[in-house]
């Protein structure tokens, strides 16, 4: 679809000017979910033994808005919709962290 809206020449141009400048593009990581900061982590394990965001906020130190937005990139990185799905989703983040040497 983005080829579509003619993306893939701007970002070879946005790529070309950065590499201009010094710069390095970044490419996307693989494994997203061991990609999540610790906070990341932490939120989402109290997201999946069924805290609230309140809860969560109040145990953390936290605004419960600082919870959700934590919460919004956690779901993001682990491609992931609701609450349910984030146990089984850390459970085998976890796993393929240890795995990897």
């Amino acid at each position: 679809m983005l080829a579509a809206m003619g993306a893939d020449g701007f970002a070879e141009r946005a790529a070309r000017e950065l590499r201009a400048t010094g710069e390095r593009v970044r490419k996307l990581a693989t494994d997203a979910a061991g990609q999540l900061t610790a906070q990341e982590a932490q939120i989402g394990r109290l997201a999946g033994e069924g805290l609230s965001n309140p809860e969560i906020a109040a145990r953390l130190f936290m605004s419960p808005r600082t919870v959700e937005y934590h919460l919004h990139k956690v779901f993001t990185k682990l491609a992931i919709t609701s609450r349910n799905q984030l146990h089984g989703a850390l459970a085998s983040s976890s796993h393929r962290q240890r795995r990897t040497p």
